[in-house]
C-alpha cells in the first residue's frame, strides 16, 4: 500500500499516479522489455546531505555502469524548502506587514487616546476641586481607555477571522486561527490602550486644582 505523495508541491494536492515496473514490454512482436530511461531512487542515511556521502553512492553506481549520470542529487529538507520557497517568501513579507500594522496601531491607539485624556486636564481639576480622590479618577480614565479598546476588539477579531480565511491557500496543515496569537494582540492593544489613558491621567491628577482650571 503507498501513501499518497506531493509530487507536485507540498501545498498542492497528491495528483493521481500509476507505479510501473522499472522493466517493461516494448509493445513490439518480439516482446522485447524496454527500461524506464529516468529512475529517481531516494536513500535513507544520518550522513545525508554530506559530500562525502554523495562521493560514496557516486563511487558506488558507477560500479555498476561508469556511464550512469547521477544528476539532481538533494536532500528531502531540500526538496521541502523548494517546494515551500515562494509561499514562505509571501508569508515572511505579510509577517513583515502585519508586524508593523500592530506597530503603527498601537502608537495610534496610543496617540488618539493620550490626547484625548490631556483634553479633559479642567474636567479633572473640577472633579479634585470636588474632592475626587487622585486614585479613582486615574482608574476612571484606565476603565473608559480600556472599554474602547475592548469595543474595538470585539469588533476587530470577527473581521480579522474572516480576512484570514483568504489566507487558507498559502498555509500547509495549519489552521488559519490561532486563538493564542488573537488573544496576544487583544492583550497588546488592550494594554496600549490602558497606559494611555493612565499616564495623562496620572500627570494631571497631580496638578493643583487650580492650575488644572486654568488650562485651556
Amino acid at each position: 500500500m503507498v501513501q499518497d505523495v506531493r509530487d507536485n508541491g507540498l501545498n498542492a494536492p497528491a495528483p493521481t499516479m500509476v507505479y510501473w515496473p522499472p522493466l517493461i514490454e516494448s509493445g513490439s512482436a518480439t516482446g522485447a522489455l524496454a527500461a524506464t530511461r529516468n529512475v529517481t531512487f531516494a536513500v535513507r542515511s544520518e550522513r545525508a546531505g554530506t559530500e562525502s556521502f554523495l562521493r560514496q553512492v557516486q563511487e558506488a553506481v558507477w560500479s555498476v555502469n561508469s556511464n550512469l549520470p547521477v544528476a539532481a542529487v538533494m536532500t528531502l529538507q531540500d526538496l521541502y524548502d523548494r517546494s515551500l520557497a515562494s509561499t514562505v517568501f509571501t508569508l515572511s513579507m505579510l509577517a513583515i506587514g502585519g508586524a508593523m500594522a500592530l506597530v503603527l496601531g498601537v502608537i495610534g491607539i496610543y496617540g488618539v487616546i493620550s490626547y484625548t485624556v490631556s483634553q479633559r486636564t479642567r474636567e479633572i481639576g473640577i472633579r479634585l476641586a470636588l474632592g475626587a480622590h487622585h486614585t479613582e479618577l486615574q482608574r476612571r480614565f484606565v476603565r473608559h481607555g480600556a472599554l474602547l479598546a475592548c469595543i474595538g476588539v470585539a469588533i476587530g477579531i470577527p473581521v480579522a477571522i474572516g480576512l484570514t480565511r483568504l489566507m487558507t491557500s498559502l498555509l500547509f496543515e495549519v489552521s488559519s486561527l490561532d486563538p493564542l496569537t488573537y488573544a496576544a494582540v487583544a492583550i497588546l492593544l488592550t494594554m496600549a490602550a490602558a497606559m494611555a489613558s493612565y499616564l495623562p491621567a496620572r500627570r494631571a491628577s497631580r496638578v493643583s486644582p487650580a492650575a488644572a482650571l486654568a488650562v485651556d
